[in-house]
């Protein structure tokens, strides 16, 4: 088991490592932060010196680990844009877009596992078929245009809810929460629909396809001859079962929610890291854009690394195997 857990975090490092690289790389051609930061009578000696103290006239590779190397340290450097250090925006920036993942998290496993469980129960309903078709909407349509649709049905049309922003906030040390206001609960509702919607979509057909399979094992059978309530047999018996692929997707999407909220929070003007990103990309910001891209990696990474984890609890198999394997 120790051994599992070492290899294990030692592949997320990997991970980690490469997609720094990547992205690091990937900032050399999104332009050049000098053009943005000197005005239009700069001299080539201002740019001398301003690439000097950047560090930008170093060599690739002294610039990356120097990057890893304050990243470590919890150091992400200075923002071009706005000359306050990267970790302190970033800090600022986490509470909205956490709040707003957790929110879309929680309502995409709950109402997808439920879901999904009933379609699968009730597959030969009307109400379950009408689930499922009206699930293609959510598979279908992209992001961004089913948040548009959500805020000229609700906020344009009804007027029942805000179209953007945050909403008042609540300072709690440091952490800035919406949940305390009414005002942050109502500016939190469409944002966390549109964001989880896809997520439960998928949850809740990954749990019926894996439901309705297992409902055919003889197991199954076996137990219905025995006499237990359908109750007992289908949440004891077979969705304890189902849940095992389920757990693996579950975490997937859990990082997928906060590496793609960058959509919804540029929809909503969602006052997020997502945001933050954006604006970087189009002020060159160097530094927030790679410590954004490092921040989502090791969130992925890290609910990846916990599902992995705890799937070698929930499945015996594994357990078995590498038993076996000793």
């Amino acid at each position: 088991m120790l051994a599992y857990i070492i290899r294990r975090i030692g592949q997320s490092a990997l991970v980690l490592l490469i997609v720094g690289l990547v992205a690091f790389s990937m900032f050399r051609f999104v332009g050049d932060p000098i053009d943005n930061m000197l005005g239009q009578e700069r001299t080539a000696e201002d740019i001398d010196r301003l690439r000097a103290q950047l560090g930008l006239d170093q060599p690739f590779v002294v610039q990356y680990f120097k990057f890893l190397e304050g990243a470590v340290q919890g150091n992400f450097g200075v923002s071009y844009r706005q000359g306050r250090p990267v970790a302190e925006i970033l800090l600022e920036r986490a509470p909205a877009t956490l709040e707003l993942a957790a929110v879309s998290g929680i309502l995409a496993i709950l109402f997808g596992i439920a879901l999904g469980v009933f379609t699968a129960i009730r597959r030969d309903g009307v109400l379950a078929n009408f689930i499922m078709s009206a699930s293609l909407i959510g598979v279908s349509l992209p992001t961004f245009l089913i948040g548009i649709l959500l805020i000229y049905l609700f906020s344009v049309e009804l007027g029942w809810l805000p179209s953007f922003g945050r909403g008042e906030t609540v300072d709690l040390g440091g952490w800035s929460t919406g949940f305390l206001t009414e005002s942050g609960l109502k500016a939190l509702i469409l944002p966390s629909i549109t964001l989880g919607l896809y997520q439960m979509t998928l949850i809740m057909r990954l749990v019926r396809s894996e439901m309705l399979e297992v409902l055919r094992q003889d197991y199954i059978r076996f137990a219905r001859a025995r006499g237990l309530r359908d109750r007992a047999v289908n949440f004891r018996h077979a969705l304890k079962n189902t849940m095992v692929p389920v757990i693996t997707v579950i975490g997937l999407q859990l990082g997928a929610i906060i590496a793609f909220a960058i959509i919804t929070e540029t929809v909503f003007q969602w006052p997020g890291v997502g945001l933050l990103f954006i604006n970087a990309i189009q002020f060159v910001d160097i530094p927030v854009m790679a410590a954004y891209l490092m921040l989502i990696s090791v969130m992925f990474v890290g609910i990846n690394l916990l599902v992995d984890i705890l799937y070698f609890f929930i499945d015996p198999r594994l357990r078995a195997d590498r038993s076996g394997g000793h």
